[in-house]
């Protein structure tokens, strides 16, 4: 029996196999009429998208994609695809793929109608209060991963080309109105992808169980999403067409990211400029991480992962969580070491700035200092 259902927390989600035929239908319960389907440059031509197309087109609603779309989007991506978007007249986005595709298109809708400035709406304070609420068009989101978790958020990760650093771009309405998660579409991809968006929803999941604030139903959703990757991700990863297994990696994806409402962490805050400047697929490069950030957390998060482990199935508590993160990262290849993973001469002073500039430091359990921070880059070097 395959895995289905129709849920309304945090959003709309149509969840099932084959589900993808109802985009059009998505669309409409969304409002738009006119849409342009928006992806990255490698899913542009893939039979899964022109499928998509073909689907939104035999409704009549249009046939219109925009892929110019970088592994971490940045604001030139966000100026094109704005020029195609309003010169086009559309009235809404389907956001189409992995957490780039999503994250560019979720944007797209979010300024479509904005006067202000992009940088304007950095998710710092209130200043998602700026923008013109009117001004923020409909978004039904597609994933093709099992990862970001993109789908369920409000928020999306730019990248400013000039600095190198990710700002993050929030508003409550970014949350997507319709969410289409298909596991389907998530068999072709490559074994790497899916170990590292895998090990993203993971990290997600550790990090806002990790988090110090206060969000008891986060902290539940963070606590069985661990257990959905522990037991789903090996089988997804060496038997690609188990459904079972990609829809509750699917699941898994979408819990982390409505569980890091909570906060998230070091991994992150970590993760976010080795990727702006050094480009390394961001689900890997928080694998990489999370060993040394679960030391450096360790006298803070002790009691609640001791208390986990038994529910995950892994025995020891907190170290023999630790060492079960070691051999799981194994098990998928991940590099011990930035330089493993093809980090050339990082620039330290400019990492640990940007590091502690991220907004994920604020939900780390343990405060981190230019020090501390210089010492968790220099672990994993």
């Amino acid at each position: 029996m395959h895995l289905t259902g129709n849920w309304s927390y945090p959003t709309a989600i149509r969840f099932g196999a084959g589900r993808i035929s109802e985009i059009a239908e998505a669309c409409l319960a969304a409002g738009i009429t006119k849409p342009l389907l928006v992806t990255d440059r490698g899913l542009a031509n893939m039979d899964i998208t022109t499928r998509t197309l073909d689907l939104i087109e035999a409704a009549g609603l249009g046939r219109a994609i925009f892929s110019d779309v970088d592994p971490n989007p940045n604001e030139t991506n966000v100026e094109e695809g704005l020029r195609v978007y309003r010169e086009g007249g559309f009235d809404g986005v389907v956001a189409f793929g992995g957490g780039s595709g999503l994250d560019l298109a979720k944007t797209l809708a979010f300024m479509a109608g904005q006067s202000r400035p992009l940088w304007d709406f950095e998710d710092i304070g209130d200043w998602w209060t700026r923008a013109d609420p009117a001004g923020i068009h409909p978004i039904v989101a597609v994933p093709t991963t099992a990862g970001t978790g993109s789908e369920v958020g409000r928020a999306s990760v730019i990248t400013n080309s000039e600095t190198h650093e990710k700002k993050i771009i929030f508003h409550p309405k970014m949350l997507p109105s319709v969410v289409i998660c298909d596991p389907e579409l998530t068999v072709g991809m490559p074994k790497f992808i899916t170990a590292g968006t895998g090990l993203d929803a993971f990290a997600h999941c550790v990090e806002a169980f990790s988090s110090p604030h206060y969000h008891p139903m986060s902290q539940g959703i963070a606590l069985e999403g661990m257990r959905l990757v522990v037991e789903n991700l090996p089988t997804a990863y060496s038997d690609p067409q188990n459904l079972d297994a990609r829809a509750n990696m699917m699941s898994a994806a979408a819990m982390g990211a409505t569980a890091f409402q909570k906060g998230l962490g070091a991994i992150h805050a970590l993760s976010h400029p080795i990727g702006a400047h050094h480009h390394t697929h961001h689900g890997t490069t928080n694998a990489v991480f999370m060993p040394a950030v679960l030391k450096f957390n360790a006298d803070a998060i002790r009691d609640r992962f001791d208390r986990a482990a038994g529910y995950l199935g892994i025995d020891g508590g907190f170290e023999g969580f630790q060492a079960f993160v070691d051999r799981f990262n194994d098990s998928f290849a991940i590099p011990k070491t930035l330089t493993d993973l093809g980090v050339e001469n990082p620039d330290l002073d400019v990492l640990v700035r940007d590091a502690l500039n991220d907004p994920s430091t604020g939900g780390n359990p343990v405060k981190m200092t230019e020090a501390n921070t210089r010492d968790l880059f220099e672990r994993v070097l």
